[in-house]
């Protein structure tokens, strides 16, 4: 009887590690289907197509589109679940820079810098 109990608990974890593992993926053999963005964490790029900025846990850092030099690093903070501060270093001017976002989409981010000036940022794929 109670080998019989370990075999059946042993094919309830294994069925349930299988249906956990069919949850996230589209299939045998297919890769794994991505979750809908979440937050700012990701890659953005400005409406001119300039500058790129990458946001990952709590870091941020934009990049040339032309070049790849580093323009800007910093961090932000989520203040609300769709609002983001951001804080940082322009690397050109040398000199302290501010913004604060607002997530109007998953792929659109508006943002006002401390001067005034607004601007968008769009989820790269």
């Amino acid at each position: 009887m109670t080998t019989a109990r370990g075999m059946l608990s042993a094919g309830l974890a294994a069925a349930l590690a299988v249906a956990v593992a069919g949850c996230t993926t589209g299939g045998p053999g297919a890769p794994p289907i991505s979750s809908a963005p979440r937050g700012v964490e990701g890659s953005w790029i400005d409406a001119q197509g300039t500058g790129i900025s990458t946001f990952a846990g709590g870091r941020f850092q934009t990049a040339a589109t032309d070049t790849g030099q580093k323009l800007a690093d910093g961090s932000y903070t989520m203040t609300g679940s769709t609002s983001v501060t951001i804080t940082g270093t322009s690397l050109i001017r040398q000199s302290p820079i501010g913004f604060n976002c607002l997530l109007v989409s998953p792929n659109q981010l508006n943002c006002t810098s401390t001067s005034g000036q607004n601007f968008v940022l769009t989820r790269r794929a």
